[in-house]
């Protein structure tokens, strides 16, 4: 990372990085490693990523006057889709590998383990359609091996070699965005990979999502983390109101939108105490995140029909009518 007592680079490279996979194979943990700050919230459930994220971070090249910056897009998990919200999801996944200058393909090495042990194939049916997609609009994409703590060598290495001998990637590259083993390797040349040309965001910047959808998405990471399974998928976070305040402190009132009369006393919880918990863990994210006092003010409503919402669509970056 640049430091800010660094002159400026005599030669500078920017770029894109689409990161593409299956739901839950640690995209959002790797691009928040890459970026070296949280620009994507992370949760268990699959599908925790619902539309562009764009992580920035800045490189400086071994033995080279020039530093990168590399933009990571990270898209929502591509599976097939059932309903318009799955689709649209879907296609932004897709239009983000489409703007890439280069694509990673991330795969959950410790599941291609589980599949291969069990008779199956390291590169199920899905994730073999996904790279073939992703070949018609890019190079080949680039093979990221996630979560090879949980692997032990030898089964890694026979991993590798059936992918390898399947599919054709650029380059493979093993690494653990929980630990970091890895990543260093994989930044370096990504970053020699970018066009040349000049910065496309400030060098400070880590994300350019605007505060007011990072506020809901910090929200519904907690909403997923306090309810794990006992919340339905089907919830969404809408920032209502942002005030400033004269002492330096922003008022954020959110709407926690479920689809059923019987999901709000779960999200509530008894004496709406769930609820409570779940606003002051966001709360303290918030304040840290935007350097300042948050007032955070959460209601629960029923709206059976919000992903049916164009506005909400709009505020997402989602395409309604993929």
């Amino acid at each position: 990372m640049n430091s800010a007592e660094k002159p400026p680079p005599t030669h500078t490279r920017a770029g894109f990085v689409a990161v593409l996979g299956a739901p839950n194979a640690g995209k959002s943990t790797l691009v928040n490693a890459l970026v070296g700050a949280k620009v994507s919230i992370v949760s268990p459930r699959p599908q925790t990523t619902r539309t562009i994220v764009r992580g920035i971070a800045m490189y400086d090249l071994p033995d080279n006057p020039e530093s990168a910056q590399v933009i990571y897009i990270d898209t929502p998990g591509i599976h097939r889709p059932r309903q318009r919200f799955e689709r649209a999801m879907v296609a932004a996944a897709w239009q983000g590998a489409a703007d890439a200058d280069v694509t990673l393909f991330v795969l959950d090495a410790a599941d291609a383990v589980k599949s291969v042990e069990r008779g199956g194939e390291a590169l199920d049916a899905d994730s073999a359609g996904i790279i073939a997609q992703a070949r018609q609009s890019n190079t080949k994409p680039l093979l990221v091996l996630n979560k090879i703590d949980l692997v032990k060598t030898p089964m890694l290495l026979e991993i590798t070699a059936r992918l390898n001998a399947v599919a054709e990637f650029g380059e493979t590259f093993m690494v653990s965005a929980a630990t970091g083993d890895g990543l260093e390797q994989m930044k370096v040349h990504l970053a020699a990979a970018m066009p040349e040309g000049p910065w496309l965001f400030p060098p400070d910047d880590v994300s350019d999502m605007p505060t007011r959808m990072l506020a809901a998405e910090v929200t519904r990471e907690k909403l997923f983390l306090a309810l794990r399974q006992e919340l339905p998928y089907a919830c969404a976070v809408e920032t209502e109101s942002w005030e400033e305040k004269k002492d330096g402190s922003v008022r954020i009132g959110q709407v926690v939108y479920v689809t059923r009369e019987s999901h709000r006393p779960i999200v509530l919880g008894e004496g709406g105490q769930q609820i409570k918990t779940i606003g002051a863990s966001s709360r303290r994210e918030l304040t840290a995140l935007l350097g300042r006092t948050v007032h955070l003010f959460l209601h629960v409503k029923v709206n059976e029909r919000w992903r049916e919402d164009r506005g909400l669509y709009a505020a997402w970056g989602l395409d309604f009518d993929a």
